[in-house]
């Protein structure tokens, strides 16, 4: 199932973790401004809720707001100003993220936020662990399609993550081994009620920009919050919701970012560039499922289009050497009279194989059918600069199927009948193997000559 992931684009993981920022980031809006919303669905949440939240503007906790302001001013100042210093001097950085809970907490006790002010706090914190038990497989009908959902998104978010943080610590990740970890957690975790989880935007981002690297941060992280549910729990409950909804939204800073690279994805192609657009925007305006399928739908789609149409360009010859470039990246090559000669790049198969044709037509610059009649008609004169041989540069094709061969030996049978004789060079062991099996050449009838190279053909 792993192998599915090799399919995710880096302009799809790209659009879609920034999207799922800015839905991350628009979660924590109604704390930041202490106010409270109505339930608003799956579908559209991020339009409703800015909609809800213009509408609220006026409920607005001041004092929440300006708690959240300076929460976020400290953390910025750190990240920004204090962290690179320090890194210099020192590796463990400063823990800022929990010095502002322990403060908050602090503050809330001493100065009763909650009754004062109307601070939204955490509120009750069930202490403790629940007891194992086997799940209830009975409602395992009603929430089947909806737990495939949860685990796509879950394991996407996941992976997309861990490309990421990866691509910015130079290591690769192993996509099945995500998978198996993701599923024997679940499993595990189903017998203790848990949530299924997979990786958090937010938590990540907090514990990459506090220093975490391995696998023992989420061992550490695990290890305080377990004390935190056996013993603690009680402290935090006066803890402003603000300051955690402040450390989130500066946390999702660097994947928000992300949205500097659109440029670069139009640079390098315009389906890279479709591809980041369309998913942020349906993450953003719909839903992260929705932005997902749209996203995964386009990478496939870039895939099979780039497919359809594969490079192909005409060549000429390097005076006095053997080596053959295409004419339309170098001047001062050398088009030999009564040669042509095309390089083709990619795969050869049924869906490409109408393109390769009509293009192969195109350099020629022969109509097939009505040079076919033009060569019957009783005063025709054939002129002195036309195409005798055609060349086809194979050393770029990868792959050849049945269909292709097929429609390849009508072709060759058709452009004999208007004397262009046709040779391969360059071909692959995997291409000449494929083509011999289906009796293309070498057998009684051989369609086609082929030569090692171009400069032998």
């Amino acid at each position: 199932m792993g192998a599915a992931s090799f399919l995710l684009s880096e302009a799809l993981v790209s659009g879609f973790t920034t999207g799922a920022a800015v839905y991350v980031f628009t979660s924590q809006m109604k704390d930041i401004l202490g106010v409270t919303l109505p339930p608003l669905g799956s579908k559209f949440e991020i339009v409703y809720t800015y909609y809800e939240l213009g509408k609220k503007v006026p409920d607005t906790n001041l004092v929440n707001l300006g708690i959240a302001i300076v929460a976020i001013i400290i953390l910025l100042i750190n990240n920004e100003i204090i962290k690179p210093r320090l890194a210099k001097l020192c590796i463990i950085p400063i823990p800022i993220q929990l010095i502002l809970v322990v403060s908050g907490t602090l503050l809330s006790i001493q100065f009763s936020l909650k009754e004062n002010y109307g601070i939204k706090v955490v509120g009750t914190i069930p202490q403790g662990l629940p007891a194992p038990k086997i799940p209830n497989f009975d409602i395992l009908p009603e929430i089947l399609m909806e737990s495939i959902t949860v685990a796509v998104v879950g394991y996407t978010v996941s992976v997309s993550l861990g490309i990421i943080f990866a691509k910015k610590e130079n290591y690769e990740i192993g996509f099945n081994q995500e998978l198996l970890a993701l599923g024997a957690g679940n499993v595990f975790g189903s017998f203790f009620s848990c949530y299924p989880f997979a990786a958090s935007l937010s938590r990540a981002a907090i514990q990459y920009l506090a220093g975490g690297k391995t696998q023992i941060t989420g061992l550490v992280s695990c290890s305080l919050l377990a004390v935190v549910l056996l013993f603690v729990a009680s402290f935090f409950q006066p803890l402003p919701r603000c300051i955690l909804a402040s450390i989130i939204a500066v946390s999702v800073q660097g994947l928000l970012m992300q949205a500097k690279d659109l440029p670069k994805f139009w640079r390098q192609g315009f389906f890279d560039g479709v591809t980041w657009v369309l998913t942020f925007v349906s993450v953003v305006f719909i839903s992260i499922d929705i932005g997902l399928l749209v996203g995964f739908a386009l990478s496939v789609s870039s895939i099979f289009f780039r497919a359809l149409k594969p490079y192909m360009c005409q060549l000429g010859n390097v005076p006095n050497s053997d080596v053959y470039l295409d004419v339309t990246r170098y001047e001062g090559l050398i088009e030999h009279r009564g040669i042509k000669i095309i390089h083709y790049s990619g795969g050869l198969h049924f869906a490409s194989r109408a393109i390769f044709k009509s293009t192969i037509c195109q350099f020629l610059n022969i109509n097939l059918t009505e040079e076919t009649k033009r060569r019957k008609a009783p005063d025709f004169v054939e002129t002195d600069d036309a195409i005798k041989y055609l060349i086809l540069d194979f050393t770029a094709l990868s792959y050849i199927d049945p269909s292709a061969i097929s429609t390849f030996k009508t072709f060759i049978r058709d452009l004999e009948a208007i004397d262009v004789q046709t040779l391969l060079a360059g071909c692959s062991p995997l291409v000449f193997e494929k083509m011999k099996k289906c009796n293309f050449i070498g057998g009684e009838e051989n369609y086609v000559r082929t030569y090692p190279t171009v400069h032998d053909a």
